[in-house]
């Protein structure tokens, strides 16, 4: 994911248990041309771990270059993205919009292929269809496989959903039926939790599971996941001591890894992030949308967490959780930032019992 999926989010997530992360999407273009922001995002994984690249693109010549400065920086898996709605990306006729343009998706596949060593394996990620009028999902994968693909990642929503709207779990399903069963497929959308995950894996019949959005401030979902798999007890949500510890490894990530001009944008994000259904976690996200310095938004982050710890000791960590903003308050917030003015829903405390 563009701008999530960036170095220091993926540490946290291995270290939580992710069984592999890809970096953010890059377009082949901008990498084949030396584009300094895209080559900054191409960060191979701590600790020597495994990781996906994942690249767009519809030239053929550009994708398999690019996928050649993939390998050169260790990937273990060359991911092709052909499932972005945003319209900066299918404007071009790349992400999603390859979908209708199935031969040309197999000729991208084929030109990878042959660009990377036989030991990296090519995968691709796309979407039920274009729209409810062209749900192609199976078929396109069929093509996608036949031309080398190793691996199919299916976002269970169409183009035209965007984000919006419930994942479908048939075209997954589908994609499944109608490949072979030594190649994967992965089931991604809307798994925020063990019964989305139990569901996905369940009703589609996925090898695995790809969790994007779900994971955003709670890396403890694949903790969680990884340990039902091995058929060991939930080790359950993090109690406050480990939220802020966990922060603190993400916050210090970013200042060590993350460029420079980026530092705030980050460490506002990660605040947000770990803030969110913690008591005062919307007068902490309004303080750190004024503070400039990053350093300063690091001690903000860590007041707020030593305060709230202060605080558990003697009422305890569930008199500090707060119940869902209300939808209505939420919707009053946004369209008064699209006014200009920075306005967050109230959180409103759960009364401890």
């Amino acid at each position: 994911m563009e701008a999530v999926t960036d170095l220091p989010f993926r540490a946290v997530c291995e270290e939580l248990g992710a069984a592999l992360t890809f970096t953010e999407f890059l377009s082949a273009e901008a990498l084949t041309r030396g584009a300094a922001k895209a080559l900054g995002r191409m960060w191979p994984s701590l600790d020597g771990r495994r990781f996906a690249v994942q690249i767009f693109g519809r030239e053929p010549d550009a994708l398999a270059r690019a996928a050649g400065m993939a390998v050169d920086v260790g990937a273990a898996i060359v991911d092709i993205n052909m499932g972005c709605p945003a319209k900066k990306v299918t404007a071009g006729a790349c992400g999603s919009a390859l979908m209708r343009e199935p031969a040309l998706a197999a000729e991208l596949v084929a030109a990878v292929r042959r660009a990377v060593p036989a030991r990296i394996p090519v995968t691709v990620k796309h979407r039920a269809g274009w729209d409810d009028s062209c749900l192609n999902a199976a078929d396109f994968a069929r093509a996608l496989v036949d031309a080398g693909a190793a691996m199919i990642t299916v976002h269970g929503r169409t183009r035209a959903q965007g984000f919006s709207g419930a994942a479908r779990l048939e075209p997954i399903a589908s994609v499944r039926a109608a490949l072979p069963r030594e190649i994967p497929v992965v089931g991604n959308g809307d798994v925020k939790d063990v019964a989305a995950y139990q569901r996905m894996k369940g009703e589609t019949g996925c090898d695995a599971v790809m969790i994007g959005r779900g994971a955003m401030g709670n890396p403890w979902l694949f903790r969680t996941l990884a340990a039902l798999e091995q058929g060991q007890p939930d080790p359950g949500p993090p109690a406050l001591a480990e939220r802020h510890a966990v922060w603190r490894r993400h916050a210090a990530l970013v200042v060590e890894h993350s460029p420079e001009k980026m530092r705030q944008h980050e460490l506002r994000k990660t605040l947000a992030w770990y803030s969110r259904g913690l008591y005062a976690g919307s007068a902490l996200r309004q303080r750190a949308s004024t503070v400039g310095d990053p350093t300063a938004l690091v001690v903000l982050g860590a007041a707020f967490f030593t305060d709230l710890q202060s605080a558990a000791r003697t009422g305890g960590d569930a008199a500090l959780a707060t119940a869902p903003a209300d939808p209505v308050a939420k919707s009053v917030a946004r369209n008064l930032r699209r006014d200009g003015r920075r306005v967050e829903a109230e959180e409103p405390c759960t009364a401890a019992s």
